[in-house]
């Protein structure tokens, strides 16, 4: 591996702190001053960031909320003292499936708003995401390090006897694809070259990309949006994207139950990759079986692309199943295609009429609208990119047909269960706790915006005038 020993971790990290620099806040957005210096941005310390007011009858209930608004100026407020916070805040556990639902006090880590950590978070709020993207890879790896150096030569043996049953299933289902396709596309050598390299280096760099962009346009772009003069067409709604931190948090934590199904399969269902069964020290009872499809290890050879993350002594060699690099790239194909996009983009592009099916009355005929094509290119892209990954995963013969199957089904699982992991910010908040650390929360875009919860602060230049999100 040489040099990319350090040059494939070395990437990532500058991918992350990228993602931090290119993600970082605006000078101010809600109000408070900067994260580095109580008086760098002196103008702007005034600024209060209020709570989304609801709608309110009668007299009483408008004491109770104004004494909410109240409540949140001050806490909210930069230059009170800790002690004014309250340091408790519930959270809310539950798990549907079960019928679970309880309410739990923890603490508000709101009173170590002003700490320095605190104020590089807020200014640099993607290095959270920094830290639950090494926080959700490591537990895996050091989970499949854990496996790889535990394993026992039956362990071996279970792996290659479930890597043969699943060619036995894909025969019978007639889908026994991956020797042909492999010789395929052997005999382009060139192009065989590149899809090593795409097996071995896009996986980890591409997901981490695609989180920074997806943060950068679900979360970023709308705050630059919202600091800037309104840009509000009539009739065609905010210039910002519609998604917002949901979006992006409901992805990441989709990736976190990916991982933790994928170790639970292949922990308890070890397999063999197809590239193994031809290895050429087996002389075992299964080897002329296992050995007669002819599957070659095309990314670990000689010519090959190795890569620090595929080829070290704490990788699981026997974690076939499920396809994680499948799993993911389609969880962010998926993503690219669904993305909501700005109103004015979403339009549709044309609208063809079908005349020949009323050739008496044309105006009634069908129509078909072709969409927009931002929305083309999102659907290009989509598609295209997880299938560049099940091409390269079976051309390689680090995956069979079935292992990708099995990473749509985890991908599948943890995009509909992914907000039982909400359960953990009960430990969230204890950890920050012990670390003296406010987290920064993120606040959607209104849906109302500009004409409501936005306050724009009069009196400045235009240049430096200031829109501020009411967020509860």
């Amino acid at each position: 591996m040489g040099a990319g020993a350090v040059l494939e971790p070395l990437t990532v990290v500058v991918l992350l702190f990228g993602g931090a620099w290119i993600n970082r806040s605006p000078d101010v957005l809600s109000g408070t001053t900067s994260p580095l210096s109580s008086s760098f941005f002196e103008d702007d310390a005034d600024v209060p960031e209020l709570p989304l007011a609801h709608q309110v009858e009668g007299e009483e209930a408008v004491d109770v909320e104004t004494q909410r608004i109240s409540k949140s100026k001050r806490s909210l407020s930069p230059s009170l003292l800790p002690s004014q916070e309250d340091k408790w805040r519930e959270r809310e556990m539950k798990i549907p499936a079960f019928g679970y639902r309880r309410v739990v006090q923890t603490p508000n880590t709101a009173v170590f708003r002003n700490r320095l950590l605190s104020r590089i978070l807020h200014k640099f709020p993607f290095l959270v995401e920094a830290w639950y993207w090494a926080l959700i890879y490591w537990v895996y790896q050091l989970g499949r390090a854990f496996t790889a150096v535990t394993i026992v030569e039956g362990t071996v043996h279970v792996a290659r006897r479930h890597a043969l049953q699943l060619i036995e299933i894909e025969q019978q289902l007639h889908i026994f694809w991956e020797a042909p396709i492999q010789k395929f596309f052997m005999s382009f050598p060139r192009l065989m070259t590149g899809i090593n390299w795409l097996y071995s280096f896009i996986h980890i760099p591409g997901t981490i990309t695609f989180l920074v962009v997806l943060y950068y346009y679900a979360i970023t772009r709308n705050r630059y949006i919202q600091r800037r003069s309104v840009q509000h067409e009539a009739g065609l709604g905010p210039a910002g994207s519609p998604s917002g931190p949901w979006l992006y948090e409901a992805r990441r934590r989709t990736m976190a139950v990916c991982n933790l199904l994928a170790f639970v399969v292949f922990t308890l269902w070890p397999c063999m990759p197809p590239r193994l069964l031809s290895d050429p020290d087996y002389d075992g009872p299964q080897a002329e079986t296992a050995k007669s499809f002819g599957f070659v290890d095309t990314v670990h050879g000689e010519e090959g692309a190795s890569s620090v993350w595929t080829q070290n002594r704490f990788c699981n060699q026997y974690a076939a199943m499920p396809s994680l690099h499948f799993g993911y790239s389609l969880l962010v194909g998926l993503t690219v295609m669904t993305i909501p996009l700005a109103p004015r983009h979403s339009q549709p592009w044309k609208t063809i009429q079908i005349p020949f099916f009323n050739h008496s009355h044309p105006n009634l005929s069908p129509k078909i609208r072709l969409p927009s094509t931002r929305r083309m290119v999102c659907l290009a892209v989509g598609f295209l990119y997880p299938f560049s990954i099940l091409t390269a995963i079976v051309a390689t013969a680090n995956h069979f047909i079935l292992d990708a199957v099995a990473g749509s089904v985890v991908c599948c699982l943890g995009w509909k269960f992914n907000d039982v992991l909400l359960n953990l910010l009960v430990l969230e908040d204890w950890f920050l706790w012990c670390l003296r650390i406010h987290k920064p929360v993120q606040v959607p875009l209104d849906s109302n915006w500009p004409k409501q919860g936005l306050a724009i602060k009069e009196g400045w230049p235009p240049e430096k005038t200031t829109i501020v999100v009411h967020a509860s």
